[in-house]
């Protein structure tokens, strides 16, 4: 009957008494599920942050608006999907120590906890699943990137200056970093001031794109990692 409703090969198991006294292929599954959860909770945390602001936070993303706004605080919008998720995934991590505790409850030939097991298992599944689809189609292919707050953020970011070690050396580079953060300049007007660079040679050393890519860019313009 199972196998005809949903079209999957289901046999028999080819020793009964394991079947009933251990539950050891639902304790694999659940940890499947846990580890998606555990990634799913990630991203969703990620969004979430990304998401905060739009003043004090970081505001990355603007995440599409899904509700009127906070229930204590007018006009705020909450990243409504992502925490719900959230909260899916801690459910799914709870589902497998159930699970857990249910599979190693097996005494001799019987284990006396399947239906803890399949309640939970089933749960897991479907609820995960449902979750998966939510964020992808209601969060992440709707948000936007604010690249204004970005490229703020990345212009005055000090970590910029390592990208000019090689050429200005260390300590040029730390007093360039640390007069762009007293300052609040962006690093590279900064560098125009302490270094004698052109700004075409830092545009090419601080091009975000190519330190992405790893190594170090010497005055010769070539990479070495």
């Amino acid at each position: 009957m199972l196998a005809q409703l949903t079209g999957l090969k289901f046999r028999p198991s080819k020793n009964y008494f394991e079947g009933i006294s251990s539950q050891h292929t639902s304790v694999e599954l659940s940890g499947q599920l846990k580890t998606l959860a555990c990634s799913l909770m990630k991203i969703s945390n990620d969004l979430r942050l990304m998401n905060s602001g739009p003043l004090a936070g970081i505001g990355e993303i603007e995440l599409p608006v899904l509700q009127p706004g906070s229930s204590i605080m007018p006009g705020k919008v909450n990243p409504v999907i992502p925490e719900a998720v959230c909260m899916v995934c801690a459910q799914v991590i709870g589902n497998d120590t159930t699970i857990t505790v249910a599979g190693q409850s097996g005494l001799f030939q019987l284990n006396v906890m399947m239906p803890v097991v399949a309640l939970n298992l089933f749960q897991s599944l479907e609820i995960l699943a449902a979750a998966v689809d939510v964020l992808a189609d209601k969060a992440i292919a709707g948000f936007t990137v604010r690249t204004d707050n970005i490229e703020s953020a990345l212009e005055r970011n000090p970590i910029l200056v390592t990208a000019l070690n090689p050429v200005i050396g260390y300590a040029l580079g730390a007093e360039t970093a640390k007069q762009a953060y007293r300052e609040g300049k962006p690093i590279k007007e900064v560098a125009l001031e302490t270094t004698g660079l052109s700004a075409e040679e830092l545009d090419r050393l601080l091009d975000p794109l190519r330190l992405t890519r790893g190594g170090i860019i010497g005055k010769d313009g070539n990479g070495s990692k």
